[in-house]
């Protein structure tokens, strides 16, 4: 078999194994074998195509690490789940008091409670969610 369909083998092998595993490494090996497949391809000897995977492998993971740092250590911008209703306004359905009540928030109802447990908020206001534990979104009188 030709060395060039070798690396060709061994990068398509590495890509498919980077789908499953996801850490990067597999990847950046995949292009260098790619890269030396072309190598390969042109003729040149074995040494020089384990040089050129050896320096297309480094120089991969030398410009990706940073990238990667840089992605980790970024503080997460979208907020997911409950995490995403905390600041958003809603409705109350049924008046709110320390021993309970109903909320409509982003158009799904949620057991309530006031942030403050001396406030009762009537039915028809509109309240500001300040944080959800559980099922119970804890919730302030809106503007």
């Amino acid at each position: 078999m030709d060395s060039w369909l070798v690396w060709l083998l061994l990068g398509l092998f590495l890509g498919a194994a980077e789908l499953f595993v996801l850490t990067a490494a597999l990847g950046v090996l995949g292009g260098a074998a790619l890269i030396t497949s072309g190598v390969a391809a042109v003729g040149l000897p074995a040494p020089v195509q384990f040089v050129v995977f050896t320096l297309a492998s480094v120089l991969g993971l030398v410009l990706l690490r940073p990238l990667a740092r840089d992605h980790l250590r970024k503080p997460q911008t979208v907020r997911f789940g409950v995490d995403a209703l905390v600041g958003e306004s809603g409705y109350v359905v049924s008046e709110v008091s320390r021993h309970g009540g109903r909320v409509r928030i982003a158009g799904e109802e949620w057991t309530a409670r006031p942030f403050d447990d001396s406030l009762v908020i009537p039915e028809g206001a509109t309240v500001d969610v300040m944080r959800i534990s559980g099922s119970t979104a804890f919730v302030y009188p809106g503007e």
